[in-house]
């Protein structure tokens, strides 16, 4: 077989492999761009300083990230301008990998969030996916010139707009209204309670254990097996734990609700027979306030099911009391109403449960039987 044959072939088999997981990594991005947004946010807290500065950056970033990915893999696939397709994905990769190998070195954010919550990858599954990819691209741009340019001219900018307004379409149905795929635990049909189950023989946390002790003013570190025990002349000074391995943890392990009082409430949702009306709004701040018609309505709705349930509908926050008392002002509230509707969840739970704010679950016997976002109600 001739070497140009065989590097053509070499050429368009890296350049399908890299196409498809651009396309694969952009697409599920854009089923969920708020989550996309949250990760990024995520990983600007955590490196923390003057990363905080650019948090209002992080929507326009999420969405450059999917548009270059999902554009990147259609040029690939359809080998529109290789040279240059093959070039920026090397660009993008020598970006990528390095800052993967420091995330996973760091461990800032449990996961990277790179195919969405499709397929969750560790950080360092992260990182060496990216070595594979980056080496893929290396071989690309050594075989590229033996490819055939397959559409030129009107075609590929037909090809390459309609991708890029098709993405931008999807992506804004997305927003408006939910993710047309929904790969998380509080998807509708899941049952909460089923999903925070811990099997009886699932693998605990492994954590390696340092003692402290203290002689003759010389501190030295012991482990459970070496420690001075029962010597009187070391004093013990501190004990420190490092988690080596983490075990099982469930699908859903941090659905807590509180009332304002502090009162734990979770199980009296959960195990309620009849369909308890949840009102997600992680950020007060951040709630839309054209929806505060649609609160109302919804909150007079279920004043008589409320009351046949002895359960009224509950208004669910991430934020703190001031932020709720001022809220519940904006929607005529006193503080007493305020007091009965609205409890609190940690905000990362409740973006996880619902891509909205405001957006709304209603769950019977534990199960999500509706989810929707409120602006479509």
């Amino acid at each position: 077989m001739e070497i140009k044959k065989v590097q053509r072939i070499i050429a368009s088999v890296t350049r399908t492999i890299l196409g498809a997981v651009f396309v694969f990594s952009g697409f599920v991005k854009a089923i969920d761009p708020l989550g996309t947004t949250y990760k990024i946010e995520d990983y600007l807290k955590a490196f923390g300083g003057f990363f905080t500065d650019l948090l209002p950056l992080a929507a326009p970033a999420a969405w450059g990230l999917i548009l270059l990915e999902l554009l990147l893999g259609v040029c690939l696939l359809f080998n529109i301008r290789t040279n240059w397709t093959a070039w920026l994905s090397f660009a993008f990769y020598c970006v990528m990998t390095p800052l993967t190998l420091y995330i996973a070195l760091k461990n800032p954010v449990s996961d990277c969030g790179c195919f969405g919550d499709a397929i969750v990858l560790t950080n360092w599954q992260t990182f060496w996916k990216n070595v594979i990819l980056i080496s893929l691209v290396i071989i690309l741009l050594c075989t590229k010139k033996s490819l055939y340019q397959t559409w030129t001219g009107t075609a590929e900018f037909i090809i390459t707009l309609a991708s890029l307004l098709f993405a931008i379409a999807f992506m804004l149905w997305s927003i408006t209204h939910l993710p047309v795929k929904d790969f998380r635990p509080y998807k509708v049909g899941n049952n909460i309670p089923a999903l925070m189950e811990i099997p009886d023989d699932a693998e605990p946390d492994q954590y390696e254990i340092a003692l402290i002790y203290e002689k003759d003013g010389v501190e030295q570190t012991f482990t459970l097996q070496n420690y001075p025990k029962g010597d009187s002349t070391w004093t013990f000074v501190d004990q420190k734990s490092k988690l080596i391995k983490k075990g099982y943890e469930p699908p859903i392990h941090d659905f807590e609700l509180l009332t304002m009082n502090f009162d734990d409430i979770t199980y009296d949702v959960l195990e309620s027979e009849e369909p308890v009306t949840l009102v997600i709004m992680y950020d007060l701040t951040k709630t839309d306030r054209n929806q505060l018609p649609k609160l109302k309505a919804l909150y007079e709705e279920n004043l008589q099911i409320s009351e046949s349930s002895n359960l009224p509908i509950r208004f669910v926050t991430g934020s703190g009391e001031d932020d709720i008392y001022a809220f519940a002002a904006e929607l005529g509230w006193d503080e007493m109403t305020t007091e009965e509707v609205f409890c609190t969840c940690d905000p990362v739970t409740l973006k996880t449960i619902v891509r909205a704010n405001p957006g709304v679950i209603i769950v019977q016997n534990g199960t999500i039987i509706d989810k929707y976002n409120l602006r479509n109600k």
